[in-house]
């Protein structure tokens, strides 16, 4: 099996004529929008074909876009690659201005709803019109917001571009081996300890050639976010996060209080887990990925996917057809290299019904629940085929109920036929995951509050963000984690500070996971019934709010007792899992 991603689909290359052609035809396609925005006439018609042709910009923006950043993405030096990432976000830039000019319109329209009663066309985006309508007021003053994306260019997106390429091509000396950090990283899951250790503590000195670089990166960042979030007439970036995530800070407050309830059980399992590997005094960092018992094992990616397709296979026949066919025509770039940046994600191409994954394999049931995770995000992606552009951007809180669904489904449907030896294992597995998804990302929610209020100070230095990341890991794992053995670096490696256009992007994981063990309860009680709500559910998640969507299956995501009742299914894992612990 090729075990990296087939972009062809797209273009040949960045020679291919059809490349240049789709730029100079993205180009026209903005110009005539722009264009079209400036005449005066008939509403109803200018709006009409105003997301026609918007609808076509997405579709050519899209290919040339995710052609050029999956590529930077696995060759971090490609230099045709980043040539054109600079003219798109140039030309980006010029769309930006046009759909602000487009926002302005919609929100002037005084009559609004009686042209989407008069058009069907309309209707099928209503939703998408009137958060235009409402976000009118968020823009920034037409004036000045040219100059403002400009200066973008060369602040945030710039310093995020800094940021990814300082990771990957960051090397980390590794017993006499200069190794890529997403290498090293995954390490923290070998069996043998030495090399758990050995691989933190490389992985800690190595920091320090990059650690001045990345903490200008993300101070500069986070100022600008604080800067745009004025200029928009938000009340704090937070303000303006959620507000973008279509979510409100009851919904936000709720799910916290209920975390903040249940972190004692997550600190209890993090405890036994380091009693079990001989530890007096909370789990070192090094350790919080240690493989448990012996019936875990490794998998080579066949392995992987002829378990996945099993697995899966159970909740409906069309994933597992799905899944198969996603490897089979190679959606997914497999193993870590240099150049090639680390983690994971899932990128949609929407008008070609087709999703492309980059993971970093290396074997664990965790490498394995990775890839269904992606992969969910790709079954949501399939749920949303044939809707318009506009319909499909689920805010971020839902934006992972999928992907948590999958991981959730694959963690059931094995522990369901495992040995008391599997279930030990494989309990750790979804317990390590479901802790870093809770418990450290609520670290990860405080240490960027932080930052963001003292950049409206000063710059943060080096030992500042250092100290500032142990403080949010103590108030998060408490006496879980050994207090001499933290990660006072987790702020460099992490991605998700680093976006100059999303900020805080770390509460929509624990939503996500939390919100889809909800989702997945669901399906435990009625069954294979559920599955075409479920599916319904996906395609909805783009065209209302959150609060709304999750209603729409029968949550309530302001009430803290929805919150309690996901994490109680953590909780009763952690008994599990504290009782199998005894008997090892």
């Amino acid at each position: 099996m090729n075990d990296r991603w087939d972009l062809s689909f797209l273009y040949a290359g960045f020679d291919d004529p059809k490349y240049e052609a789709d730029l100079k035809a993205l180009q026209e396609k903005i110009d005539g929008f722009g264009k079209l925005l400036e005449t005066s006439g008939d509403d109803l018609a200018k709006l009409e074909s105003l997301m026609d042709a918007y609808e076509e910009i997405n579709r050519l923006l899209e290919h040339l876009t995710l052609f050029t950043s999956l590529t930077l993405s696995v060759d971090a030096n490609n230099l045709d690659a980043a040539r054109y990432e600079d003219k798109l976000n140039l030309i980006y830039n010029d769309l930006r201005l046009l759909q602000s000019g487009m926002t302005r319109y919609v929100g002037g329209l005084t009559n609004l709803e009686e042209l989407i009663a008069a058009s069907s066309k309309l209707q099928a985006v209503a939703f998408a019109l009137r958060e235009m309508a409402s976000n009118a007021s968020h823009l920034m003053p037409e004036d000045i917001e040219p100059w403002i994306l400009q200066m973008q260019l060369s602040g945030g997106t710039a310093f995020s571009q800094l940021r990814d390429k300082l990771d990957s091509n960051h090397l980390v000396h590794y017993r006499g081996q200069d190794l890529p950090l997403p290498a090293v990283r995954g390490m923290a899951y070998d069996p043998d300890a030495s090399v758990r250790k050995d691989a933190y503590e490389a992985e800690i000195a190595s920091y320090k050639k990059i650690e001045l670089p990345m903490s200008y990166c993300l101070n500069s960042i986070k100022m600008e976010a604080r800067t745009l979030a004025k200029a928009r007439k938000y009340d704090s970036v937070l303000d303006m996060t959620l507000h973008q995530s279509r979510m409100d800070q009851e919904t936000l407050d709720a799910m916290w209080t209920a975390i903040r309830e249940y972190l004692p059980h997550f600190r209890r399992y993090l405890r036994a887990k380091a009693k079990y590997l001989g530890y007096e005094d909370g789990l070192p960092f090094y350790d919080l990925f240690a493989p448990v018992g012996h019936g875990g094992r490794t998998y080579t990616v066949e392995e992987a996917r002829a378990k996945l397709l099993l697995e899966m296979g159970k909740f409906t026949p069309k994933m597992a057809a799905f899944i198969d066919n996603a490897f089979e025509q190679r959606w997914i770039d497999m193993y870590p290299r240099e150049g090639k940046t680390g983690g994971a994600f899932c990128a949609g191409v929407h008008s070609e019904d087709r999703s492309l994954v980059m993971t970093n394999f290396q074997g664990s049931f965790s490498d394995v629940s990775t890839i269904a995770h992606e992969l969910g995000h790709a079954w949501h992606n399939r749920c949303l085929a044939g809707l318009p552009y506009c319909m499909i951007e689920a805010p971020m809180p839902l934006a992972e109920t999928a992907s948590i669904f999958n991981e959730t489904m694959l963690a059931h449907q094995v522990l369901s036929s495992a040995t008391e030896e599997e279930q030990f294992t494989l309990l750790e597995n979804s317990l390590m995951e479901a802790t870093q998804t809770v418990v450290d990302i609520y670290s990860r929610y405080l240490f960027e509050n932080e930052v963001v209020d003292t950049r409206a100070d000063h710059v943060m230095s080096v030992d500042e963000l250092k100290d500032a990341m142990l403080r949010a890991q103590d108030a998060s794992y408490g006496d879980g984690l050994a207090k001499d053995v933290r990660h006072p670096y987790m702020w460099a490696c992490k991605s998700h500070y680093y976006s100059s256009d999303l900020n805080f992007y770390n509460f929509p994981y624990a939503f996500g996971l939390l919100f889809g063990k909800g989702v997945f309860a669901q399906y435990l009680r009625k069954g294979d019934a559920f599955v075409d709500d479920y599916c319904r559910l996906l395609r909805y998640c783009g065209s209302d709010t959150v609060a709304n969507v999750a209603a729409s299956v029968g949550i309530d995501v302001r009430s803290v007792d929805f919150w309690r009742s996901s994490l109680e299914v953590i909780k009763q894992d952690v008994d599990r899992f504290c009782e199998l612990c005894e008997k090892q």
